[in-house]
C-alpha cells in the first residue's frame, strides 16, 4: 500500500474509531474529514527518509518529535520535548561520528494536542520531510494511527510514553518502545491489588482514551484472573472533572479499592470528590498519575493515594541524579514525568545510527532492533516486536504531600 493510501486509511481510522474523541464515541466521515484526508495526502511527495542535508561536511540528522505542546496535556509534552532536546544537545557536544561524518542532530517538534487526527497529520508532515527518526507520540490514541504512516514511510517511531500494547503488536518493523507497556504496568497493578492488598470489591474508572481504557482493561482482566471481584466499571464523559454519577455507583457497590486509568489532573479531581463523599476505598492510579500535577491539584485529599508508574525511581538509577540535575540546569524546572524516557528514546536512535554508520532508516533499523545499552531509565533493549525487554513498574504513595516509592516489580 502506498504512503498516500496508508495516510487516507489512518486518518479515517483516527476520525472514525472510538479513540478519535475523548469519550471514545464512534464518528463518521463527512466533508470536513474528507477534506482533511485530501489535504494531508497532498503534502506527500518529498524525498524519502534518510535524505539528510549536508552542510560544511557535517551530517544533518533530523529527529522528529510529536507530543501535545499546547492544550490540557502540554505540560507532559514539554517535559518529553525537553528530555529529547537534552539528549540531542549532549550528542552534539560529543561531536559523534556517523560513518566518517560528524553528526549534527536537530529536533523537529510538532504539536498534536494529544488528538489522534492531529497526530496523523503530524506523522504525515514528518514522513513528507523525510526525518531520520521519530520520538513520539505521547498518547496511545495518537501513536496507534500515526504508527501506520511511519511504517509505510519506513521511518522508525520510538515511543517514550504511549504504552498501549497495540502499538507494537501490529507486526510493524518500525515501531519501538523504551517504556513498559500497559500489559506490564497495569498487569502488575491488578495482581498486586488482589494478592497483596487483598482487595475484595474492586471498582475501575477510566478516561475512555486509548491509554486510559487500555490500562483499565488490562487491570480488570488481571484482577479477574487472580480471583478478584470487580463490582463496578465506569468511565469519564470526556475531559470532565465531575465524577458524581460514577462515584455514586461505586459507593453504592461498597468498593474497597478504586483503580483509575487516566492522567493526573482528572485523578486529582476524582480523589477530591471521593473525599467529599467520605469514601474510604483506596485510590490507585495507573501511569501518568504519580507526579507533581496530581499532588498540587489534589491537595490534602491526595494524602495516601497510590499509583503504579512505569520504570524505577530516578534516584535509584545510576544515571538518574545526573539526569535530574542536568535537566534542571538546562530548563530551569524539575522533571515532571516522562522526560527520562524521551531522553532514552532519542539516544536509542542515536546509538543505532552510530553503530550502523548511517542515519538512513533502511540501514540503521537492524542496529536499532539489536540495540542494548544502559539508559537513564535502565537497560534499553527490544523484543522482536519492538516492545521494551524486561520493563519495570514502581508503586508510589503520597505521604505528607510528596510521592514516595514503595516497591518496584519486573525487570
Amino acid at each position: 500500500m502506498s504512503l498516500a493510501a496508508t495516510l487516507r486509511t489512518a486518518v479515517a481510522n483516527a476520525l472514525a474509531t472510538r479513540f478519535a474523541t475523548p469519550c471514545g464515541a464512534p464518528g463518521t466521515l463527512g466533508k470536513r474529514a474528507a477534506a482533511l484526508i485530501a489535504g494531508i495526502a497532498a503534502t506527500l511527495g518529498a524525498p524519502g527518509p534518510g535524505s539528510s542535508a549536508l552542510a560544511d561536511g557535517a551530517l544533518d540528522v533530523r529527529i522528529g518529535f510529536v507530543s501535545p505542546l499546547s492544550g490540557d496535556d502540554a505540560n507532559y509534552g514539554r517535559d518529553l520535548e525537553n528530555g529529547v532536546q537534552l539528549a540531542l544537545d549532549e550528542a552534539n557536544a560529543q561531536s559523534l561520528k556517523i560513518g566518517d561524518q560528524t553528526a549534527h542532530f536537530v529536533l523537529v517538534p510538532l504539536d498534536d494536542r494529544a488528538d489522534p487526527r492531529l497526530g496523523v497529520q503530524a506523522a504525515a508532515t514528518l514522513a513528507n520531510q523525510g526525518v531520520n527518526a521519530v520520538v513520539g507520540h505521547f498518547n496511545s490514541g495518537s501513536a496507534i494511527p500515526a504508527s501506520r504512516i511511519y511504517e509505510s514511510a519506513g521511518i522508525p517511531m520510538i515511543s517514550p510514553a504511549a504504552t498501549n500494547p497495540v502499538i507494537t503488536s501490529q507486526g510493524f518493523a518500525n515501531t519501538f518502545m523504551v517504556i513498559a507497556n500497559d500489559a506490564q504496568n497495569a498487569g502488575v497493578a491488578g495482581a498486586w491489588a488482589v494478592d497483596t492488598m487483598k482487595a475484595k470489591r474492586v471498582a475501575i474508572v477510566d478516561d475512555r482514551s486509548a491509554f486510559g481504557q487500555g490500562e483499565a482493561d488490562v487491570f480488570e482482566r488481571t484482577v479477574r484472573e487472580h480471583g478478584g471481584n470487580v463490582v463496578a466499571r465506569e468511565f469519564a464523559e470526556g475531559p470532565t472533572n465531575d465524577f458524581g454519577p460514577q462515584l455514586a455507583k461505586i459507593k453504592a457497590a461498597d468498593a474497597d479499592l478504586l483503580y483509575f486509568g487516566g492522567l493526573a489532573r482528572q485523578g486529582a479531581a476524582l480523589v477530591k470528590q471521593m473525599k467529599a463523599r467520605s469514601m474510604h476505598a483506596q485510590f490507585v492510579g495507573g501511569g501518568g498519575v504519580a507526579n507533581a500535577d496530581f499532588s498540587q491539584a489534589a491537595g490534602a485529599a491526595g494524602e495516601g493515594a497510590m499509583a503504579w508508574e512505569y520504570g524505577r525511581p530516578l534516584a535509584q538509577l545510576p544515571e538518574g541524579p545526573r539526569f535530574e540535575q542536568a535537566y534542571k540546569s538546562r530548563f530551569g524546572t524539575s522533571v515532571l514525568a516522562y522526560a527520562p524516557f524521551g531522553y532514552d528514546a532519542a539516544w536509542a536512535a542515536i546509538h543505532a545510527m552510530v553503530n550502523a554508520k548511517s542515519a538512513k532508516p533502511d540501514v540503521y533499523r537492524s542496529a536499532l532492533k539489536a540495540l542494548s545499552f544502559d539508559g537513564v531509565t535502565g537497560r534499553i533493549a527490544f523484543e522482536a516486536d519492538g516492545s521494551l525487554k524486561n520493563g519495570t513498574s514502581t508503586l508510589w504513595q503520597v505521604k505528607k504531600g510528596v510521592w514516595v516509592p514503595l516497591m518496584t516489580r519486573g525487570g
